[in-house]
């Protein structure tokens, strides 16, 4: 069982880059690759929060549970 990040579909339906919303989110581009390759093993609330403000979506939109 995980949880998975899956920011690359959501920044591919808004049509904005991964620099783009380090920008807005405020974090560096190193911390986005490692959420976005799922390699991340905890994310901060005030992190998810100002990706679903930027990205106008839910945090079930980004994060999604897959039984393995």
């Amino acid at each position: 069982m995980s949880i998975k990040v899956v920011l690359e579909d959501i920044l591919k339906l808004r049509g904005m880059t991964s620099k783009e919303l380090c920008q807005l989110v405020d974090i560096t581009e190193a911390n986005m690759s490692i959420l976005r390759s799922g390699k991340a093993k905890a994310i901060r609330f005030e992190t998810l929060n100002k990706l679903c403000y930027y990205l106008k979506c839910e945090p079930k939109d980004i994060l999604i549970y897959v039984e393995d």
